[in-house]
């Protein structure tokens, strides 16, 4: 086939999409390219939604600009590009043997039919919506469109709302929160589930949700929405599963997304097991002249190679120019997967991860090892700010396969070095040795993944026995028989301590103070200090000295999430 004579259509207009056709025109310059987008607008910056509604900015083209910003409107697509851009124009229907697309332009409700040789569909998702009584009242909304963002931007200018529920305790959830909240909107989070951000291991959401409520914002778990509330067709409250009712005058739904494959689907495309459209490595669908990206298909983990859902704008780009380059070129680019990474700010914590959580890794089946770690992200001297992370590592191979890190430092650039090295399939001994930038302004001598893959080598070598917060905090709630020692200062033992039954016995003054540890040497000694390096230190002492069940409270006083006494 000529490259003169290709027709390439593209359904969706909001990332893969355009990114598709973007990257066509640049492999070829003579393709008939046509792009259909159901929303008046396009190309839609949509992870920037909460900070337009919270007010970091007030321009809206700022979401629907070019670097340079020029506003992506269909004139831009036309003159820059050369792309035909139907806006307000719904696909109702693919025609695959006659090789043409029905469409529907929604201001004026003429129907065209447009041909094609290779066919995009980027039709994203759709937010999930529960089904309750009351579901239908003014002043419910999502935060998915633009349209969305612009309603949700009014409420804040307007300043009449004053309280609000976010249903969902996800990223999109807690970005609404604070978007909310600077608004100077009392907002509570419901979360139908035991804990928020299900991505992260339940220390670690423990500690977020405890950042967030030192922001005012509350947060209700194991509790779902059972009826929306309301007066004269307006919202005024919520009703949960335990029968509390909630006022509020806004409820924003953020329960996740179910990808729009109706139109793949009725065409006869293979729809997969997780409920996206099925493609290969090269994006193509069962249909070898149709590919699909973004929200809407199923890609495969470079983990444990199984099929999943990854619904984020930067997966979208990655495969929409793949699809770009392979419709010019077939089989030219391949998209091989995934690691599941993501990030987001919440509040002043930096919340970010990478690969399988503990919980996710043993139910996938791995036999694995587990390491807590804080410390500051850059020195104390250069204000260096805290992170708690979590690794998690393959005990066979060593293989890294997971990273999770949180706080109010730079977790961004830790959590990108642990994508790639799982993307790289690096173990903990190729970590441990990693020759990472340093320079006080930007990282400690050891960064914080080298250290992390220190104590996680230890475990696995056998070095160093861990225990978790959580496991130390049942200890002490059953009445377990351990001695719990603090290696800390006397000075920092009074400024807080955990009133968990601990002993004091500074790091400097133990090797004096033997005596005053359990004669039984087979006793669990549970050792912690700050961060808990000083409780490690003291572990391999004790260890030398015949106590045989010494055991390190991993990421120290500051990964413990509970209460503390001060």
């Amino acid at each position: 086939m000529s490259s003169q004579a290709l027709k390439i259509l593209v359904i969706g207009g909001s990332a893969a999409g355009p990114k598709a056709a973007a990257k066509a025109r640049r492999m070829d310059e003579h393709a008939s390219i046509t792009l259909i987008q159901k929303e008046a607008d396009l190309s839609m910056a949509s992870c920037g939604f909460p900070y337009y509604v919270g007010g970091v900015f007030d321009d809206r083209n700022m979401l629907i600009c070019t670097p340079a910003g020029i506003v992506r409107d269909p004139n831009f697509f036309d003159k820059a590009k050369r792309i035909e851009a139907l806006v307000e124009t719904e696909a109702l229907s693919i025609d695959r043997e006659a090789k043409t697309v029905t469409c529907l332009h929604l201001p004026s409700g003429e129907t065209q039919v447009l041909p094609y040789d290779r066919l995009v569909i980027a039709t994203g998702a759709s937010p999930l919506y529960p089904q309750v009584p009351g579901s239908d009242l003014d002043g419910i909304r999502t935060l998915h469109s633009l349209g969305d963002a612009d309603a949700l931007r009014a409420v804040r200018d307007q300043g009449k709302v004053t309280k609000a529920v976010v249903v969902g305790g996800g990223l999109i959830g807690f970005e609404v929160c604070e978007a909310l909240h600077l608004a100077g909107i009392q907002t509570t989070v419901i979360e139908k589930t035991g804990q928020i951000l299900p991505f992260l291991d339940p220390d670690l959401a423990k500690l977020v949700e405890n950042h967030v409520r030192s922001k005012e914002a509350d947060i209700i778990t194991n509790n779902g929405v059972a009826a929306f509330l309301g007066e004269d067709g307006k919202l005024n409250g919520v009703k949960l599963d335990n029968g509390t009712e909630l006022p509020c005058e806004l409820a924003v739904i953020a329960v996740g997304v179910r990808p729009n494959v109706g139109l793949a689907k009725a065409a006869g495309l293979e729809i997969g097991d997780k409920g996206g459209i099925a493609v290969d490595d090269f994006m193509r669908t069962s249909d070898p002249d149709i590919y699909a990206a973004g929200d809407c298909v199923e890609c495969r983990s470079l983990i444990n190679n199984e099929t999943v859902r990854a619904p984020y704008g930067d997966i979208a780009n990655l495969q929409g120019r793949v699809i770009g380059q392979n419709l010019i070129e077939p089989e030219s680019a391949s998209f091989p997967g995934i690691t599941h990474t993501g990030i987001c700010k919440i509040f002043d914590f930096t919340v970010g991860f990478t690969g399988l959580s503990e919980a996710a890794a043993r139910e996938a089946g791995f036999d694995i090892e587990t390491a807590t770690v804080s410390g500051l992200d850059i020195p104390g001297y250069m204000n260096g700010q805290l992170l708690v992370s979590k690794m998690v590592a393959d005990r066979k191979s060593g293989r890294v396969i997971g990273f999770q890190c949180i706080g109010p430092g730079d977790a961004s650039k830790r959590v990108a070095t642990v994508a790639m090295a799982i993307r790289g399939k690096l173990t903990v001994e190729d970590l441990n040795n990693a020759d990472l930038p340093y320079a006080p302004p930007y990282s400690l001598a050891l960064d914080h993944v080298i250290v992390s893959a220190h104590v996680l080598d230890n475990k696995l070598s056998g070095r160093m026995q861990g225990i978790s917060v959580s496991e130390v905090k049942q200890r002490v709630d059953s009445g377990a028989d351990c001695f719990i020692l603090d290696t800390r200062s006397p000075q920092e033992f009074e400024e807080m301590r955990l009133g968990i039954g601990e002993t004091l016995i500074p790091l400097g003054a133990l090797r004096g103070r033997l005596d005053e540890l359990p004669a039984d040497k087979d006793k669990e000694i549970i050792l912690y200090c700050k961060i808990s390096l000083r409780g490690y230190e003291a572990a391999a002492a004790l260890q030398a000295y015949g106590w045989t069940q010494v055991k390190v409270m991993e990421g120290g006083i500051m990964a413990w999430p509970y209460p503390r006494e001060k």
